[in-house]
């Protein structure tokens, strides 16, 4: 069953569909990472029904978004979404294996490229139980490798990429992000309370950038009174909710 919700009132709308991922956590706190400014050619690797490109429009309307996802379903439901919103002029949509990237797109042509990839390797006892699930969180159509060179190949040379993973494959994620010319720049751990573990990494890293970590203050998900922390009202829009 499709499902039809607002980011904020009078804010874009996304689609989703029960057969498909649904949206997470994961991708709303990704779309906080970039920093975004008008003009911005940007790539969503693996962009499932489009949310993402959704979020950083409405956090900057004046971006030149492409989506690509290996599943056509979520693809049609994608762009869906774009036309719902009047943003085929900014968000267009691709059925494709990033994997096969170099056959279709120019090298460099984009400043940003984006990504909430599977989490898990084959054989890691994570495996979801459908296929859709899978796909978008078990390594078995692509892996972190495929995912790092896609967006090396694609971003221009000082061009940024913008990731969200687990905290216990960061040793991996540096290190590929490395090994795919992506020199890793900025990391924010995110916590569900200011006592616990970290639950996820957002990763930005640079084409061609030069060695230099910077390692961001945690964002926190919760109060002590277990309400939202106001960085993620804002996050998901909820301060413009109070807004007379």
């Amino acid at each position: 069953m499709e499902h039809w919700e607002a980011l904020c009132p009078g804010g874009y709308r996304f689609i989703y569909d029960d057969s498909l991922f649904r949206p997470g956590t994961d991708t709303f706190l990704l779309s906080s990472l970039p920093r975004l400014k008008p003009g911005l050619r940007v790539m969503d690797l693996g962009c499932g029904t489009g949310l993402l490109g959704l979020l950083l429009l409405q956090r900057q309307p004046n971006l030149s978004v492409t989506g690509m996802d290996i599943q056509p379903a979520a693809i049609r439901l994608a762009e869906k979404a774009a036309a719902e919103n009047g943003l085929r002029d900014r968000l267009t949509f691709r059925a494709a294996d990033l994997r096969d990237a170099r056959d279709l797109f120019p090298t460099g042509g984009f400043d940003l490229a984006v990504c909430n990839p599977p989490y898990y390797p084959p054989g890691s006892g994570a495996l979801a139980e459908d296929g859709a699930r899978r796909t978008a969180r078990t390594e078995v159509s692509c892996t972190l490798e495929d995912v790092c060179q896609a967006a090396s190949y694609l971003l221009r040379w000082g061009g940024v990429f913008c990731l969200v993973h687990k905290p216990e494959r960061l040793t991996d994620l540096l290190c590929t992000l490395r090994a795919s010319g992506l020199e890793s720049k900025r990391l924010r751990l995110v916590c569900k309370t200011a006592e616990s573990a970290p639950s996820l990494v957002l990763a930005e890293a640079r084409r061609g950038g030069k060695p230099g970590l910077t390692i961001e203050a945690p964002l926190i998900l919760q109060n002590p009174d277990g309400t939202p922390t106001p960085e993620v009202d804002a996050i998901y829009f909820r301060q413009q909710e109070d807004t007379p």
